[in-house]
């Protein structure tokens, strides 16, 4: 019985919560102008913090707990993902796509420091390599735009005696 009326009470806090959020929400619409398309983000960005001012803000600052250690994350071929668990070559793209986070975010999520590479080693190398021999982020060295034009001396007019 104590399972039902734990669920009923959080039921009574979603929906107290719920209410809230709206009767903020149309406040706000009714004596500001809000873009249509801006409604659904002001109605979550409400919604989260009025779901977070009941918790502990030194939970916010305790790092996560990986799913796997930090130091077999990284591997020659892949990165696995502390999220998800996932491998990839490159974490960037795959953070923002499935967590809706930054490099940035994750990093200070789990207590990564600024060096903590978001693409594996061996993949870094072969774009590396591959720039290296299409002469990426090089300057040509003989360039047309380069050379500035040669100075010719005006035409002499031919002059005819008559």
């Amino acid at each position: 019985m104590q399972g039902t009326h734990q669920s009923e009470e959080a039921l009574d806090t979603n929906t107290d919560l719920t209410e809230l959020t709206a009767d903020i929400v149309a406040a706000h619409v009714a004596n500001n102008s809000v873009a249509i398309g801006d409604v659904g983000n002001l109605i979550q960005l409400v919604y989260s913090t009025l779901s977070s001012l009941g918790k502990d803000p030194g939970d916010a600052l305790t790092p996560k707990t990986p799913l796997v250690p930090v130091r077999a994350s990284v591997k020659p071929d892949f990165i696995v993902c502390m999220e998800c668990g996932r491998k990839q070559k490159t974490l960037k793209r795959h953070l923002q796509t499935a967590h809706g986070m930054t490099p940035d975010q994750y990093r200070s999520d789990y207590g990564l420091p600024d060096t903590y590479p978001m693409t594996a080693p061996n993949y870094s190398e072969q774009r590396k390599a591959l720039a290296k021999t299409h002469n990426l982020g090089r300057k040509p060295k003989n360039s047309v735009s380069a050379k500035e034009p040669k100075a010719t001396r005006p035409r002499r007019r031919l002059s005819i005696k008559s």
